[in-house]
């Protein structure tokens, strides 16, 4: 499939919910958290096959202020192999030239998980291949919220004033993803079909591709078949196919 890639028609920014980890684990009879940590050998290859093709921007929706509700012994476990992982593989990051950043609301995070993800995150800032995001508390219901309220506060202090809202751009830079271009593909694994509150604004026109694979069984075959399913699509950006051509 790699093969067939028209690396001069790639999508700019592919973002991925990464769902099926403990389906996966259950399926297998085994802790919903094992399904966690195989999932995060997934994250590593799907990185690489994104940074091996030229991908720019690669979003991952690694954990959602929602899941914030879960039992609390498998978020501690996540809080952990999130920040284990990311450390781990911070050296091959700066290897391949692989900037890691983050959205989110950073302030629930605990505090060692907080300045650990920090410090990973400058230890790659001058790199200059992908961007990795990762998309830690964050709920897109909140980033919309949070945007809200710093245009409010600006306004309210003569920095800002209604008539600037007047188009998307001027909103764009009170996201947390300012500065990013919107996704051109959204992957969700696991077969459901909903977007569960990620990236809300920014996938307006976003092309989905929705797989039944679970996210630990994702493959790069997998990633590289969703490329050449976005690039056999017409973008028409509400458009008509004959406006286009």
């Amino acid at each position: 499939m790699k093969a067939d890639i028209d690396l001069s028609r790639l999508p700019r920014h592919v973002a991925i919910i990464m769902d099926g980890n403990g389906r996966w684990a259950t399926s297998r009879g085994l802790d919903r958290s094992e399904g966690h940590v195989e999932g995060v050998n997934t994250v590593r290859r799907i990185t690489e096959a994104a940074s091996e093709i030229g991908i720019g921007y690669l979003t991952l929706y690694t954990f959602s202020t929602e899941n914030w509700k879960r039992p609390k012994e498998e978020v501690d476990a996540l809080m952990h192999l999130i920040v284990i992982a990311i450390e781990r593989e911070t050296p091959d990051l700066i290897k391949n030239n692989v900037r890691l950043t983050m959205i989110g609301d950073r302030d629930r995070l605990p505090r060692e998980a907080r300045e650990r993800l920090e410090k990973c995150m400058d230890d790659t800032s001058h790199c200059t291949g992908l961007t990795l995001i990762l998309a830690l508390s964050y709920s897109s219901r909140w980033e919309i919220r949070e945007a809200c309220r710093r245009y409010a506060e600006d306004v309210a202090a003569g920095r800002a004033t209604t008539a600037d809202m007047d188009n998307d751009a001027t909103f764009d830079r009170y996201l947390t993803t300012a500065g990013i271009p919107d996704p051109d593909l959204l992957i969700r694994t696991g077969g459901d079909h909903r977007v569960s509150n990620f990236l809300l604004w920014q996938i307006a026109y976003s092309e989905i591709y929705v797989t039944d694979t679970f996210w630990p069984d994702f493959s790069k075959e997998d990633f590289y078949t969703s490329i050449s399913n976005f690039q056999n699509r017409e973008r028409r950006f509400g458009l008509t196919s004959a406006q286009l051509k």
